[in-house]
């Protein structure tokens, strides 16, 4: 993944459709109605039900903060979703966030949520992993994959 992540580490929960786009390459944004702290250097793909497990990470090239009508028009054609669907998501929003996915790694096993978050509670959105997490899948993505 080139140099070592520097910053904060967040795990977010992610519907599989949008998940496997990520994984495969063919998302480069990730759209959020709140945007993540900016010292966030990795974002750990957390695939809700019916998969349940961490696929993989990626590393967050630049986040954008904008109205939702200004993301669209920056980056629906590398957003993976409709237009329909992006507009219920952001219904009643004024801003929201664009997370510019960098490189990509997929987990060779997913892992249950529980080896980034002891509480074992997927996030609603998102979460910051305690650096004091014990996990080896944490400390791959330091040591650059």
């Amino acid at each position: 993944m080139g140099s070592p992540p520097t910053g904060r580490q967040v795990v977010m929960s992610v519907h599989p459709r949008y998940a496997e786009a990520i994984m495969d390459g063919r998302k480069k944004v990730e759209f959020r109605k709140r945007p993540l702290a900016s010292d966030v250097s990795v974002v750990w793909v957390y695939a809700t039900a019916p998969v349940q497990r961490i696929i993989g990470c990626f590393e967050v090239d630049a986040t954008v903060t904008a109205s939702p009508g200004n993301l669209w028009r920056r980056f629906a054609s590398v957003g993976c979703i409709d237009r329909a669907d992006f507009d219920r998501y952001y219904a009643g929003s004024s801003v929201g966030s664009g997370i510019r996915i960098g490189n990509v790694i997929r987990l060779e096993e997913p892992a249950p949520i529980r080896e980034l978050l002891p509480s074992g509670v997927p996030p609603q959105s998102f979460a910051y992993v305690e650096p004091t997490d014990p996990s080896g899948r944490r400390a791959l993505v330091v040591a650059g994959g």
